[in-house]
């Protein structure tokens, strides 16, 4: 397994489980077929409902804690200083964890972005503590990267975004790479997660034939093809499945390379549109959620 070392040392393995739209009582058998499969990084969010799974199929896998990564997210809903310090107790628990190795903001609050600057300082207040071994953020453009910049002190080391060759935020990813913060893609594989009432118009990139021609030439699948384009990015890569054949195939990607001209050809690619929400349109109104106590 690939690892990249984040901006405070912080060593990650490059590609991970993401466990997104899977309901808690298929996430267990899932997390366990990937543990067994070699995966040693899983991705979930208190806003997903199902740590408490995915902490009990870590439990019961037997692999050391210390060869574990473990990424979960704080919702809008407990945005502030002490509500986001509450939100890592009820993550920690349903983990079952004392320390989470990546714990990030699932997104910005652009209407009271106060309310996430406040629980941005309760992130770096936990990795002073050593309650988390890194911090970051999910969906922050680059104003709100900029804004937060500007007020605290600890750079993000992950900025997870939409990342496929349909979809891939440029500029966000400049200012990325420009700042040190590592680029991590939900979606990888593109046209998996369709959201209710957003990309209605997206089609899936795994069926274009850029995309196949180059899967034929390696003797890979197309899903196999996008996350080494990922993976080469440098980029680190959350493909989500609850089938084990196909959480197989996901980390059965380090055996071959793309070659320039085949990276130029899925950058090529773009198309601009997003299949999530818009970042801006993001509101407690519309998108919070009470999250459960543990």
């Amino acid at each position: 397994m690939q690892t990249l070392t984040l901006n405070n040392g912080v060593q990650m393995p490059a590609l991970g489980l993401g466990v997104f739209q899977t309901p808690p009582e298929e996430t267990r058998a899932a997390v366990t077929a990937a543990l067994d499969l070699g995966y040693r990084h899983i991705d979930t969010a208190a806003a997903y409902g199902n740590e408490r799974e995915v902490g009990q199929a870590l439990r019961d896998s037997g692999v050391p804690r210390d060869d574990l990564f473990v990424e979960t997210k704080i919702w809008i809903s407990d945005y502030g200083y002490d509500e986001t310090l509450h939100g890592f107790d009820k993550s920690a628990a349903k983990l079952g964890l004392d320390r989470i190795d990546l714990l990030i903001l699932h997104q910005a609050l652009p209407s009271d972005f106060d309310k996430t600057l406040a629980a941005y300082r309760a992130l770096e207040k936990l990795l002073a503590d050593g309650k988390v071994r890194a911090i970051g953020v999910s969906n922050f453009m680059v104003d709100h990267l900029t804004a937060l910049l500007d007020a605290t002190g600890v750079v993000p080391a992950v900025n997870q975004l939409e990342i496929h060759p349909y979809f891939q935020q440029r500029a966000v990813l400049d200012f990325d790479d420009a700042h040190g913060i590592l680029n991590q893609a939900w979606s990888p594989i593109g046209g998996i997660t369709f959201y209710p009432g957003y990309g209605e118009h997206r089609k899936s990139v795994l069926q274009d034939p850029a995309v196949t021609g180059i899967a034929e030439a390696h003797g890979k699948s197309p899903a196999q093809v996008l996350l080494r384009w990922g993976l080469q990015h440098g980029r680190s890569v959350i493909p989500k499945s609850t089938k084990r054949h196909r959480i197989a195939e996901n980390i059965d990607v380090f055996d071959f390379e793309l070659s320039a001209d085949e990276l130029t050809a899925l950058d090529a690619l773009e198309t601009g549109r997003r299949g999530g929400p818009e970042p801006e349109a993001v509101t407690l109104a519309d998108f919070g959620r009470a999250i459960p106590e543990a």
